[in-house]
């Protein structure tokens, strides 16, 4: 272990040096990846403040809570940023097709913003509906940012350490909700008797929202984008800029050839594209497929269900009271930035996507399995608000952290990694519009049922995740192909869309018409010096 983080000191030393301008490009627009998990994880929190459910009308006239109308109120807050952000992931395909990576993102962060104020202003004559519009509305930009933001930073990133900087995206997804927590935590603590339990945690998210806006303004739009938009040389100075390379330069001149030879045979053989040739072109649709059905499995690992609903679910294990809910549910963010945070920089790169997600499908259910047992032969339906926690509760609690590890080192940062490698650029914004509707449309489907199957299964629901774990994601991933070390030019070999042949004549074609290209230019530049 000890050479292992050895060697990733000296790997990250050079490749930061190299690709400085690359991690600051992760670094701006995964502040709206900051936000996806920020908002995924406060709204359960702001729901379960006792203030928050007196105001707007939760607490019966016998002065406890309404559980059905909490459980509904609940799922609705949670649930309507999901709904909103499937419209706008689908919604983003064409934008960003038209607008361009960057500025399709800023459009999305300002959409964002207007639905963060509306949810912050409720209260008074603006009641909860002011929350759930401002959800729906702010979902519309989460959703068109998770989709292009990926495709933005894997079209700018090189082959060698792509997975690592595509992987980021859930290091910040990890952090967003971590902050949420404790965002929750401190509210309940300094601020419980007020409207502030909800205006401040959602008034927080316009702070990250306005440094993505800004930092926008300072990076470059992506070399492949132009190419397949035939701005060549603009794309040529982007990419050179990205890999702190001269233009002339023989390795610059070969991705480049790569890129547009993958570019050009594509707007060969696929000219006037449609929605139903994007979908079921030569080695399309099998990506498509993966796509969804890849993100579908993630949504029902149970990692949404304990995120979304965090305090719930530490209080269903036991941790009862809002203090110790939200304490619980902090530590558990602290421990899956931590574990994410080690995977992306230490083995992403070295176990493969394929091994990986095997692991943590197998250890996420063996953990399920194990805290469902624990809380069958241990129910806590007997322990008293504010109660210290029993020995077993802690031991489910602890289960639940090796739990997140084993999220965070596959099935939690991968599927973003994998549809992000997997298709080409001419279909790559469909590809990543369908893998974030789906991932989108069932994060609602399952933050809106959560509350009801948590009150409904008691123990039962942790079974069904395991086998949902084991059943299904890992006999998915046994079916996976492996594209660790690949380029993104070479998915279209693996997927069957091209063979290897024809790929590289269209290289070979390419690298001499640029090699061309710079000598005419050599020539010019040295007959405008002489004249």
């Amino acid at each position: 272990m000890l050479l292992r983080l050895r060697a990733a000191a000296t790997m990250l030393e050079g490749d930061s040096l190299k690709n400085i301008r690359v991690y600051w490009i992760a670094f701006v627009v995964y502040w709206g990846i900051f936000l996806f998990g920020y908002d995924g994880g406060i709204a359960g929190g702001v729901v379960s403040q006792p203030y928050f459910e007196t105001y707007f009308g939760l607490v019966g006239t016998n002065g406890t809570v309404d559980k059905a109308k909490d459980a509904e109120v609940s799922s609705n807050v949670v649930s309507v940023l999901q709904a909103g952000a499937f419209f706008g992931a689908l919604g983003s395909a064409r934008i960003s097709a038209w607008l361009g990576r960057r500025w399709t993102l800023v459009a999305f962060t300002l959409v964002f913003s207007v639905g963060a104020v509306l949810a912050t202003v409720a209260g008074g004559s603006r009641g909860i509906g002011y929350i759930y519009g401002g959800r729906v509305v702010s979902g519309i930009g989460i959703g068109g940012i998770s989709a292009v933001a990926p495709a933005y930073v894997s079209e700018c990133s090189p082959k060698n350490v792509r997975g690592r900087i595509t992987g980021l995206f859930q290091i910040m997804v990890a952090l967003g909700g971590m902050v949420s927590y404790f965002v929750n935590l401190g509210v309940g603590l300094h601020l419980a008797d007020s409207t502030m339990v909800w205006r401040v945690p959602f008034e927080l998210q316009l702070v990250p929202a306005g440094l993505m806006c800004l930092g926008l303004l300072t990076v470059k739009e992506s070399p492949r984008w132009l190419a397949s938009k035939g701005r060549v040389r603009e794309a040529i100075g982007n990419l050179a800029y990205f890999r702190k390379e001269q233009p002339d330069s023989p390795v610059l001149q070969l991705e480049m050839a790569e890129i547009e030879a993958a570019i050009q045979e594509e707007q060969e053989a696929r000219k006037g594209l449609g929605v139903r040739e994007a979908f079921f072109g030569d080695g399309n649709f099998i990506r498509f497929v993966i796509a969804f059905a890849i993100f579908v499995l993630q949504q029902w690992s149970g990692q949404n269900s304990v995120s979304n609903y965090s305090p719930q679910i530490f209080t269903s294990i036991g941790f009862t009271g809002t203090m110790n809910s939200l304490l619980a549910s902090g530590i558990y963010g602290v421990v899956k930035v931590l574990a994410t945070t080690v995977f992306i920089f230490l083995f992403v790169e070295s176990l493969g996507r394929k091994i990986s997600l095997l692991i943590s499908a197998v250890g996420m259910g063996a953990i399920f399995f194990i805290v469902g047992a624990v809380l069958k032969a241990h129910p806590v339906d007997n322990i008293q608000a504010g109660q210290q926690p029993p020995p077993a509760s802690k031991a489910m609690a602890a289960m639940l952290y090796i739990y997140v590890c084993f999220y965070s080192m596959g099935w939690g940062p991968l599927p973003w990694v994998y549809v992000s490698d997997i298709f080409p650029t001419r279909t790559r914004h469909y590809g990543l519009a369908v893998a974030s509707g789906t991932q989108w449309l069932f994060n609602f489907v399952v933050a809106k049922v959560t509350p009801t199957l948590v009150a409904g299964l008691g123990y039962k629901l942790f079974f069904m995740f395991g086998a949902i774990n084991i059943g299904g994601m890992f006999t998915f991933s046994l079916f996976l192909p492996e594209t660790k070390g690949r380029s993104l030019e070479e998915m279209d070999i693996i997927f069957g869309a091209v063979s290897f042949e024809v790929r590289e004549t269209f290289i070979e074609r390419h690298k001499r018409e640029l090699q061309h290209n710079i000598q005419v230019s050599a020539l010019e530049r040295s007959a405008d010096q002489k004249v």
